[in-house]
């Protein structure tokens, strides 16, 4: 047998040049996305940034911790502490102590990420002076980089301020600097300073004294966002984990399928070979040499390929901000190994699972279903088909009625369609030839066979329809189910969001520090305000079951004010009911009952109990928690809604609005701008991860789509060769091959629709249970693009080996001289 396989890979090439590379660019997808997983597990060290010139930091308490059972829990505070005026006094009778503080600049012209700082912090970094000179009035800035130089003036939320002098640039910051007295103003807390004294003497000065006392590489603790890095490695391992999931479902799915088909085709080949006495063992051990040899050679080649595409994937991330920017491919090994061997393995799998049946058939029986697919169905494909569809439909069922929460999770949108999609793919066979008819039911009543032949030659070959409607039918499954699911969720974010607000206006402030009680003064000031409610961003913590911290997003409101302008989708209490001693919370606490005392942290970690006012549905899950200002210490007013009264010019209002707010700065909106300002589709970095997750695997597809399309058409030379001896020109082929392509193609985007649709119906059901009414988002014009751009790859696929097929000439084709 190992001279009549190499005979069968040098006769039948282009089917094995087609599973080489299905294979190779499979394993080279598991490669790439296990290098980019495998770097994202851990960052570079950091030293300390802004004070590496400092000699002790002191900062206040920032985290706070709480004992379990098991061990300690800790999370970081919303409102750290800043440090205490008597252990300030303490540390003047050290040395000298300088007081930071750290704000948001927003300028017209400028770098979107620009902070503030007094000057004389800028020496600990250390900044140094390239032009003009320090900042010594309040409308004078120092700023680093080049992007502005001395003389120019920038408008800012503070005032419009001139530029008198600049620093280099050190790369982790865009920072502008403001005198001391100035940057007091505009960010009144300061969190941490730094003091000239012995850090020995420091430490024994402050011990027990509830602050934290930084030295050497600690200092980076001081640094804005010490955490950024484990926030990026978690970001990236999430998605390039998701990736990961979703390229190795697809190159295996479509690898299985590619192998399948190629052995799946030679089903004449096999009969001749047991009408020449070959034994099913041999023709099993046949081709299980066969695809050993192609894919020990495919996953090799595949990892190679990888080693190249990896480092293209981390320069895209860090271009697309998706990753910081040291990311880079390092030097890991299983990855490779991970890739091989799940490459092999898929492809002797899926080459032995279709073998089986050609070595159990006798030799005649063999031959005769060579014509036509009399059994589309193998044993194997009706329970596992059918155990998968019955699994996707018991999970569904029990999450509605369990859990309907868990079905918004990403993890689980983004899982479920998988699922579906080998349901599907498993019993494709069963449901091609009536979709093939329905689909080409106008195309046959044309005139003319044309129409007629089409449907027929697809309902007759449904092994060879399947196969090559899987790429269409996981691509349109997938891109259908992902984006409509994250549209849909966002627009039912939105609509939550809408709903619960009343206010006709929308004021959010320019900066950290919020709004000072002037300009919230001038804001309750402007005529034509029905209610004014002011609202700070904060956090409270709760232990939930003994063991877990848990952070809820809290917003600190005047009760009065905000009833008047909110609209909370509670299920039970009243806002009104809401005062200092109590908290409104959602159905998503353990412990969610009007009237019942709940045990909370605030957001400087000041331990409360608190009585629950009212009850909120769970939603989405984002509605947080509401308490009073009372209790989010140190929370600065963050944001203002606004009620028109009945007949006063909204206009009006909103001029008014803007007036108020010109010196301080903020930004007022429309309720329906503000709606759409916070949508989370406006979440440029996880619409891009989306993207770079769907766009690796559709472009995966798209090659397979094509790499399956030729190995079917090359495969049918004779049949082609059947049709011009009957009469019919070349053109005519040409063409039949063509509709025979788009009607695949449209019976692929059928089946991925209908997974698609599932999917979406069981996200739409459980919003509904959640008490969320929002209309399905179907992505039509991704689903439009991706369709015709798999129409393309499909026409050309197969018009093109059958033209070149076409100039033999017939009779050659059919194997009679001419």
């Amino acid at each position: 047998m190992p001279s009549t396989t190499l005979r069968t890979l040098r006769h039948r090439w282009p089917t094995f040049v087609g599973s080489f590379v299905a294979l190779s660019l499979g394993v080279a997808l598991i490669a790439v996305m296990g290098l980019a997983l495998a770097s994202s597990q851990d960052a570079p060290a950091r030293g300390p940034e802004r004070f590496a010139a400092a000699p002790v930091v002191v900062k206040g308490q920032d985290t706070l911790t709480v004992p379990t059972s098991l061990d300690d829990r800790t999370h970081e505070l919303a409102q750290p502490r800043p440090v205490p005026d008597a252990v300030v006094a303490k540390l003047r009778r050290l040395g000298t102590v300088v007081r930071d503080r750290s704000f948001a600049v927003r300028a017209e012209r400028g770098p979107a990420d620009l902070v503030g700082h007094p000057w004389s912090t800028a020496a600990f970094a250390p900044y140094e002076l390239t032009a003009g000179r320090a900042p010594r009035a309040a409308d004078e800035v120092v700023v680093s980089g080049d992007w502005a130089g001395p003389g120019t003036r920038l408008r800012t939320g503070g005032g419009t301020v001139r530029v008198v002098g600049t620093v280099a640039g050190l790369g982790f910051e865009n920072a502008v600097f403001h005198t001391d007295a100035r940057a007091a103003q505009l960010s009144p807390r300061s969190l941490q300073l730094v003091v000239d004294a012995p850090p020995a003497t420091v430490r024994k000065t402050l011990h027990g004294g509830g602050v934290q006392v930084l030295t050497g590489d600690a200092r980076r603790f001081a640094d804005p966002d010490p955490g950024r890095d484990g926030e990026a490695l978690t970001a990236m391992n999430a998605m390039f984990g998701t990736a990961g999931g979703v390229s190795a479902f697809v190159s295996v799915f479509v690898v299985a399928s590619t192998f399948a088909f190629a052995v799946a085709q030679r089903r004449r080949e096999f009969g001749l070979l047991r009408t020449a006495g070959a034994t099913p063992g041999q023709i099993r051990r046949m081709v299980a040499s066969e695809a050993l040899l192609v894919g020990v050679l495919a996953s090799a080649a595949g990892c190679v390929l990888g080693s190249y595409g990896a480092p293209v994937l981390a320069e895209w991330a860090v271009h697309e901000s998706l990753a910081p920017r040291w990311f880079t491919i390092g030097d890991h090994t299983w990855p490779y190994h991970a890739a091989f061997w799940t490459g092999l393995f898929v492809a002797l799998c899926g080459a032995l699972a279709a073998s089986w049946r050609a070595g159990r058939t006798g030799p005649a029986e063999a031959l005769r279903e060579a014509s036509v697919d009399t059994r589309a169905m193998t044993w194997g494909r009706w329970p596992a088909g059918s155990l998968l569809l019955a699994t996707a439909a018991v999970t569904l069922v029990l999450a509605l009625v369990t859990s309907p929460g868990d079905l918004l999770q990403r993890k689980t949108y983004m899982s479920r369609p998988m699922l579906l999609i080998t349901a599907v793919a498993l019993l494709a066979p069963v449901v091609v030839g009536p979709v093939a008819r329905l689909a080409a039911w106008l195309p046959a009543r044309l005139p003319g066979a044309g129409g007629t032949l089409v449907r027929e030659n697809a309902a007759a070959g449904v092994r060879r329809t399947a196969a090559v409607a899987a790429p269409v039918l996981v691509t349109v499954a997938l891109a259908g189910s992902l984006l409509g699911a994250t549209a849909t969720l966002a627009g039912a974010k939105a609509t939550e969001t809408r709903e619960r607000t009343a206010a006709d206006f929308v004021v959010t402030a320019a900066g950290d520090a919020g709004f000072d009680e002037a300009t919230l003064k001038r804001i309750r000031a402007v005529r034509g305000s029905a209610a004014v409610s002011a609202s700070a961003s904060s956090a409270v913590y709760v232990l939930e079951d003994g063991v877990a911290l848990i952070e809820s997003d809290a917003r600190a409101v005047e009760p009065g004010p905000f009833a008047a302008t909110a609209r909370l989708p509670l299920s039970a209490g009243t806002v009104h009911h809401l005062d200092d001693d109590s908290i409104i919370v959602n159905e998503e606490w353990a412990e969610h009952t009007v009237g019942e005392r709940v045990g909370v942290w605030l957001g400087d970690g000041t331990r409360k109990s608190l009585r629950i006012a009212a009850v909120m549905a769970t939603g989405t899950g984002d509605n947080g928690v509401y308490v009073t200002p009372l209790n989010a210490p140190s929370a600065p007013v963050d944001r203002v809604e606004v009620r028109v009264a009945a007949g006063a010019d909204a206009a009006a209002v909103a001029s008014g609005l803007r007036q108020a707010v010109r010196v301080s700065g903020g930004e007022v909106l429309t309720k329906d701008a503000w709606v759409r300002a916070t949508s989370p589709g406006t979440n440029r970095t996880t619409r891009t991860g989306l993207f770079m997750v769907l766009g690796i695997a559709l472009l995966y597809t798209g090659i397979s789509l094509a790499d399956t399309m030729v190995m079917a058409t090359s495969d049918r030379v004779r049949e082609l060769a059947v049709l011009r001896l009957a009469g019919a020109t070349g053109r005519q082929v040409l063409r039949l091959v063509a509709a025979e392509a788009l009607l695949v193609v449209v019976i692929g985007g059928l089946l991925g629709a209908l997974v698609a649709g599932l999917n979406l119906v069981g996200m739409w059901s459980a919003l509904g249970l959640l008490s969320v009414r929002t209309p399905i988002e179907i992505p039509w014009a991704t689903l439009g693009a991706i369709l015709c751009a798999c129409a393309v790859l499909a026409v050309t696929a197969a018009v093109a080996p059958a033209g070149l097929a076409l100039r033999r000439g017939a009779m050659s084709s059919t194997g009679v001289r001419e």
